[in-house]
């Protein structure tokens, strides 16, 4: 391997920065009603009832993971009587928790997300604090590695963040900052002043920069236009300095906070006077103070207003107390102290609480708790919620008088997630954010109790509890719910005793978890093992869809399984061969009796159950009955059967089923003909001669929109009265307009079209909802329908229907421009289209590819917007999001401005057009384009509703995916199982419950359901399997398909166990502890015991079962398990075992020693109780770090030595052996190779030789690196040794001793190096697929013994590392080159400098840069099309053969 792609393929889901702020709207809009949650409410058109409680806007939330950053909105829903009609909904998370405050539920929805080039290493949100009067929004400061800054602001007419401003602090000119260290504790920290005057961002452990925000009326925009544009302006930064925090003799800086309720700025500083050390920490452990400082961004000045000294050495952290109250509370590991201007208290929490000698006494806790590492929040005004490093929640509440605070008071609440960062949303809502489980919306409520009522213990508050239990139980998910985590880490929300015991302030605190956010991440170690519904006969690509990694991730109760599978493989049902078929439908039939219906008839449409199943074969149609059986009934019914079928559907309330063939259309009501439809020449005079054929066929009931062979359209018009239609062509189609080269219609569904928004006069418009008004009342489907039509010169219309008015235009559709603006809206900042006249080779291009495939949805959600989807003749898919955007030129052009051309343009066009409808281009990121292939059109997408509880979109094709709907938010999962899926239809019967029918190419037909236990809500489908515990290392043993994975769960235990463990019992040495009381020895203490679990996987997807179980003994860790292959030497005979390498943690003055244990695994005849039977045992100098089997040997890590020993069946005999430098984190073998990654000293090539006996160096890498995995990299002959490190870097060495730089073969030379961005910890060697099935151009990328290197990281992401030939590489190369410049990155970042080698400040050499991005390649794909063929033009090649490489790419890393 010469030269490599890295390519991401599941990104960071562990959250570790969280805040929430007012991005998207300013806080001062009206007071918004709760969305009611009966969804599209068929009884009422426009006058909503007033709703019954109004909430106060709430803020947005931002997240981080990783490089990904995440807006969301938070929705609420109201609790309504007709709760219980969800119409069409699929079963959701957002209804848990119950009924509190008069909100039933809530979600988080996707706003915007971004992958950015870097690592967020600090965030804050900069506002103008809650005055409410002002009309700006807040904006997002991001700060990253190691002293880079960026400004975010939400842009309306982008539907995006935009950056307002950069601040960079690097590079020679800054190298005075860094006072000549290279190496820092932290990044940057960056806290805000609460009112927004400005923020601070602490750099390089001692420079504090002052980011001074600009005033209103300053900035970019003038501050009348602020109030009198529709949209408001975010805060923005004006100017920076910095001020050097050595020169005010502040040296060990440990936080920093901006504090309320002073007219300055004040920031509160928390630094060391002097270090202490373990050592010294009996004599000096009050080492800390804090100082307050006034800011006056104007004169730069910054006077020391007031200080505190003596507080402990171990206080950490700062939390402002918010106003009224004022002032800084400071968190040490065993006590909280509240300090402000004038008065100050402090909090004991444990006896471990070191009291200064000048204090007076300071009051205890009765509750014993360690507060290191917890994150805090305010809930209110006086109370702060902490969350500690063992997942309890705690509130701390300030007992006051006026402004002076008198005592703190601490009280435990629930037990919830480990979190990693937290903050409050609004006055309803916290959020936990996790790296090491899912993240949670929680929801809580307070109410003051009064003194009276509560007596010193809280036993009188009984009701309260009794109130709470319904929601405690509720939490314990409903089955619907299961398929979201199963993790049950919110269960642990109890109910709540009060607060406070004493003081008129108590305060009652009741939560209810709202939504969860999925996390797989650490991904400690991961293994590749079968699902449970392989198919043992699949070949090719679709035998990787057999395979799913079973990772390790999680920590102490938060631990779990993640079982992560990249492709979709449905559970089978059944199947039956049927060659031919063109296409598959399912319709409804509702008799007429049940038209007028109660109420109540939207529940029953969601379950109703499929009457037929139609399938057009190649010259004839099939009709089977969906009852219990499935029953053909082509001989009894009207359809007309004796061609194939170009669409069916429903029509009139499903009363009707209209049946669209080439020639005709007919309209059956269940089996029997009413009306039948020809296009023939006989109907229309002005047909030509050769009649035109149905070339694709949309439905939107009442309507049928009929697309010709010619390019010509026609509609059908339905009445629903009658239950006929009619045949139409719109009059605007009756002249020429240009060939159609694809039409949809599109059904604004609800009482409320979406669509309806987007028009000037939308307040006047009650759209066509009229015209469907039958006389027996308004149907179901209320709403607007709009026709959608490319036409092949790539001009994309709207038109209403029946009207045919055309109301939003856009031009050259087909090049994929980023955001679609109505053509009337004369805009200049998104002026994309513009092409060179003068490259008649790009416009040659640029015409010859057409839209093939339209289609456009709005799923279910109170909030949601449609998608656009389209299908381009050269494979690509083009997905589109709408928004609403009211732009200044708009309100200006209809109000303000009265010259003549402009008035027409307002009279005769804009009234009733789209114009603040525009749409966002939507990136695909794990679709695989399909080859086009000049065949005839077939339909590729379906969309559905309910499909085992998912909404979205099937596209079928050589490369099938699905397209599920979450959050507003596309996820994409590929469907390999099958090859190319030629049609696809929903069924819903009583044997098939919201499943699904598809065939297949090679002439299956398959009704299936999706699998019930994946969360498709994530990158790739995961189903979690909670464990309880911190797992640590996983291995799969195929032959039997079981699991053995290390578990560590933490015991309690008395204090003089533990010590009595850390003397060495060999040297019979006795403990002395006179120093501690009997009380104290008795004391229990947490550690950690190890066990090995055997699991089984569930074949029907539930929990998985623990089919055995190996105990450690006691301080014994269990280090490693790997299945080893040893040759008998007795039997002569190859033995698979099971091996386990553990170590004994007694600490330093004990003899590090470990064991090897050997078991057999599966069932025994004699004992299904015992799956793992242990056949050998031994202790071991040394811990036993690492396992390999080397051609039937075994190799093992004990200590810095490895030794190879053979296998008599009854003993393990050394035969050589090697010293390594410290400690071996990793082996991996390939034929006799050995790769060693040792934990400081880098990484060693060995082999072993038979003849010899004996281990010999071949090559090592002199540097020193900090190796956290190993592992082989094989690509035809060559061989290649990949390493990770702590510093997130990716290295690739080989061993050429032949070179002069390899001093003789004595050193591995560098081959390439790489800055993933999060630590890796696993690698995995796959083999890559081929690619060429479906070409003739056999590429060099199908290279037979052509490995990829799959890799797992801490921060729950998954990539992969792909040899590339050269040609490839030199074209990737210089496109990653010009991308660079030719997109525009997000908060300015270089994408060059993220992917460099970080070395800490150590000594480096660079090596070669053969390593390209794809997460920079991918951006290519997004560009307009006439960009793409420019940029190729550059590179010196060919758009084609780009995307070519990048989807080979792609295919042949498909592993699961």
């Amino acid at each position: 391997m010469s030269f490599a792609a890295l390519k991401m393929m599941h990104w960071a889901t562990g959250v570790e920065h969280c805040a929430t702020g007012f991005i998207t709207h300013p806080s001062s809009d009206s007071l918004l009603p709760a969305a009611p949650i009966h969804g599209d409410d068929p009884d009422s058109e426009w006058p909503q009832p007033p709703p019954s409680k109004v909430f106060a806007p709430l803020p947005d939330l931002v997240l981080t993971a990783g490089n990904v950053l995440e807006l969301y909105a938070v929705r609420i829903q109201e609790e309504d009587s007709r709760s219980s009609r969800l119409s069409g909904d699929p079963p959701s998370d957002s209804k848990r928790g119950g009924v509190m405050d008069g909100i039933s539920g809530a979600c988080l929805e996707l706003i915007c997300h971004y992958r950015l080039h870097g690592n967020v290493i600090s965030m804050a949100i900069l506002s103008l604090g809650n005055d409410g009067g002002h009309r700006r929004r807040d904006s997002i400061i991001v700060a990253f590695q190691d002293a880079k800054l960026s400004v975010l602001e939400y842009d309306d007419s982008i539907h995006g963040l935009r950056t307002s401003s950069m601040h960079c602090f690097e590079g020679p000119e800054w190298q005075h900052l860094k006072r000549g260290r290279e190496i820092f504790a932290r990044g940057p920290l960056v806290h805000v002043d609460p009112l927004g005057r400005c923020g601070g961002v602490l750099l390089y452990d001692c420079q504090m920069l002052i980011l001074k925000a600009a005033q209103a009326g300053y900035g970019l925009v003038a501050d009348e236009e602020i109030h009198g544009s529709g949209s408001a302006i975010a805060v923005r930064v004006e100017s920076s300095y910095v001020i050097g925090l050595r020169d005010l003799d502040m040296k060990h800086i440990k936080d920093f906070i901006f504090i309320n309720g002073y007219i300055e700025p004040v920031m509160v500083i928390l630094h060391e006077k002097e270090l202490t050390w373990a050592g010294s920490i009996s004599w000096k452990h009050h080492t800390c103070m804090i100082s307050a400082l006034s800011i006056n961004t104007t004169l730069k000045q910054h006077p020391l207003i007031w200080s505190a000294f003596n507080l402990p050495h171990d206080a950490y952290k700062l939390l402002a107390v918010p106003s009224p109250i004022g002032g800084v509370l400071v968190i040490c590991a065993n006590s909280i102290h509240y300090h402000s201007q004038s008065v100050s208290c402090a909090l004991g929490l444990n006896d471990l609480f070191v009291m200064d000698e000048s204090s007076h006494d300071m009051p205890k806790s009765h509750i014993k708790v360690e507060l290191d590492a917890a994150n805090a929040t305010w809930l209110s005004n006086d109370v702060a919620m902490f969350s500690t490093k063992t997942g309890e929640l705690l509130l701390v509440t300030l007992v006051y008088d006026g402004r002076i605070v008198r005592r703190l008071e601490l009280s435990k609440s629930r037990a919830s997630v480990l979190t990693s960062a937290i903050t409050t949303i609004g006055t309803l809502f916290f959020f936990l954010g996790s790296r090491l489980g899912d993240s949670l919306l929680v929801q809580y409520s307070s109410d003051v109790a009064s003194s009276g009522s509560t007596s010193a213990n809280g036993k009188d508050e009984g009701t309260d509890i009794e109130g709470d239990a319904p929601f405690a139980k509720r939490l314990r998910r409903s089955s619907s719910d299961g398929l979201h985590d199963g993790s049950g880490e919110e269960l642990s929300f109890y109910t709540l005793a009060p607060t406070s015991t004493e003081s008129n302030q108590a305060k009652n605190f009741s939560f209810a978890v709202r939504d969860s956010l999925i996390n797989v991440g650490p991904i400690k170690d991961f293994s590749y093992g079968l699902r449970a519904n392989a198919d043992p006969n699949a070949s090719g690509s679709a035998k990787q869809s057999n395979y799913e990694l079973v990772c390790c991730s999680g920590h102490g109760k938060n631990g779990a399984l993640c079982v992560l599978q990249q492709s979709i493989r449905p559970e089978l049902i059944t199947e039956v061969e049927l060659p031919g078929c063109k296409g598959i439908w399912t319709v409804y039939h509702k008799s007429t009796r049940s038209h007028s219906m109660d109420s109540s008839k939207t529940v029953v449409e969601d379950d109703e159950f499929h009457a037929y199943l139609i399938i057009s074969l190649e010259n004839r149609t099939m009709v089977l009955e969906t009852a219990d059986l499935l029953g053909e009934v082509t001989e009894n019914v009207d359809y007309y059967v004796q061609g194939s079928t170009i669409a069916a559907g429903n029509l009139f309330g499903r009363r009707r089923v209209v049946q669209i063939y080439a020639r005709g259309a007919r309209i059956l009501d269940g089996a029997y003909m009413t009306q039948e439809v020809s296009f023939g020449a006989n109907s229309d005079s002005n047909a030509t001669l050769d009649n035109p054929a149905v070339c694709s066929v949309s439905i939107a009931d009442p309507y049928v929109l009929l697309r010709m062979t010619d390019g010509s359209i026609q509609l059908l018009i339905g009445d629903p009265e009658t239950c006929t239609v009619s045949k139409n062509v719109p009059m605007i189609f009756e002249k020429p307009v240009g060939l159609v080269s694809s039409c949809t219609l599109y059904h604004d569904k609800g009482p409320e079209p979406w669509l309806r928004k987007t028009s000037t006069d939308a307040w006047l418009s009650t759209g066509v909802s009229e015209a469907v008004v039958g006389s027996d009342g308004p149907l179901h489907d209320q709403g607007d329908i709009y026709c959608i039509i490319c036409y092949e010169s790539g001009t994309l219309e709207f038109y209403e229907v029946p009207g045919f008015k055309c109301v939003f235009t856009v031009d050259k559709f087909a090049s994929g421009i980023s955001h679609l603006v109505d053509a009337c809206v004369r805009e200049t900042t998104h002026n994309l289209q513009n092409v060179k006249d003068g490259d008649e080779q790009v416009k040659e291009t640029v015409q010859n590819i057409k839209v093939m495939e339209l289609s456009m949805h709005k799923w279910a959600g109170q909030h949601a917007c449609p998608f656009l989807f389209a299908i381009l003749t050269d494979g690509t898919v083009l997905c589109y999001h709408a928004y609403l955007y009211e732009g200044h030129e708009n309100t200006r052009k209809t109000d303000g401005q009265f010259s003549t051309d402009i008035e027409v343009d307002v009279g005769s066009i804009s009234t009733s057009r789209l114009r603040n409808l525009r749409f966002v281009r939507v990136f695909l990121e794990s679709l695989t384009r399909e080859e086009s292939s000049g065949g005839k059109f077939s339909q590729r997408i379906t969309v559905f509703k309910n499909i085992g509880g998912c909404q979205g979109l099937f596209l079928a094709g050589s490369r099938p995916a699905w397209f599920m709907v979450c959050r507003e938010r596309l996820r994409i999962h590929p469907q390999l199982c099958d090859g190319a899926i030629v049609a696809f239809t929903v069924l819903h019967n009583v044997n098939c419950n919201h499943g699904l029918i598809y065939v297949t190419s090679q002439g299956f037909l398959k009704i299936c359901q999706l699998p019930s236990a994946l969360n498709y809500d994530n990158y790739w489908p995961v189903q979690k399997i909670p464990l309880k515990g911190t797992p640590h290392q996983v291995t799969y043993f195929a032959e039997k398909n079981l699991y053995a994975l290390i578990i560590s769960v933490p015991i309690l235990k008395p204090l003089k166990n533990v010590l009595s463990c850390l003397v060495d019992q060999e040297a019979s040495q006795q403990l002395e502890h006179d120093n501690l009381s009997s009380e104290e020895m008795h004391r229990s203490y947490a550690v950690d015991e190890f066990e090995v679990r055997i699991l089984e996987p569930e074949k029907s997807g539930g929990p998985w079962e623990t089919r055995g179980v190996i105990h450690m003994q006691s301080y014994e860790n269990a280090l490693t398990v790997r299945m080893v292959s040893l040759f008998n030497t007795s039997t002569k005979e190859n033995e698979t075992l099971l091996a386990i390498g553990t170590a004994y943690v007694q600490g330093e003055d004990v003899a590090a020693r470990g064991r090897i244990l050997l078991f057999t695994m599966g069932k025994s005849n004699d004992n299904n109780q015992n799956w793992a039977v242990e056949v050998y045992s031994k202790e071991l100098k040394g811990a036993i770090s690492a396992l390999a089997s080397l051609q039937g040997h075994l190799l093992i890590a004990s200590g810095p030595k490895i030794i190879l020993h053979t296998w008599s069946g009854t003993e393990l005999n050394g035969v050589a052996f090697f010293d390594a430098p410290l400690y071996v984190m990793s082996l991996n073998i390939v034929k006799n190779f050995i790769l060693l990654g040792d934990i400081h000293k880098s990484i060693y090539f060995l082999s072993w030789k038979e003849q010899g006996a004996q281990l010999s160096l071949l090559a090592k890498d002199f540097g020193s690196l900090n190796c956290f995995a190993t592992e082989f990299l094989i690509d035809g002959t060559t061989l290649s040794l990949v390493v990770s490190d702590d510093q997130k870097n990716i290295q690739i060495f080989y061993y050429a001793p032949k070179m002069v730089e390899s001093w003789k073969g004595q050193k591995l030379l560098p081959r390439a190096e790489f800055h993933v961005g999060a630590h890796v910890t696993k690698f995995l060697r796959l083999q890559m697929l081929p690619t060429s099935a479906d070409r003739p151009v056999v590429s060099g990328a199908d290279k037979p013994n052509r490995f990829a290197l799959l890799f797992g990281t801490l921060d729950g992401s998954l990539g992969c590392i792909a040899p590339l030939e050269e040609s490839t590489f030199r074209r990737l190369h210089m496109l990653q080159k010009k991308l660079v410049d030719a997109v525009p990155h997000l908060c300015g970042l270089n994408p060059r400098s993220f992917r460099q080698f970080q070395h800490n400040g150590k000594a480096h050499r660079p090596g070669p840069d053969n390593i390209v991005d794809c997460e920079l390649l991918c951006h290519y794909e997004m560009l307009p099309l006439e960009r793409q063929l420019e940029i190729a033009q550059l590179v010196g090649t060919t758009r084609s053969q780009i995307l070519t490489n990048l989807n080979d790419l792609n295919l042949s890393t498909s592993f699961l």
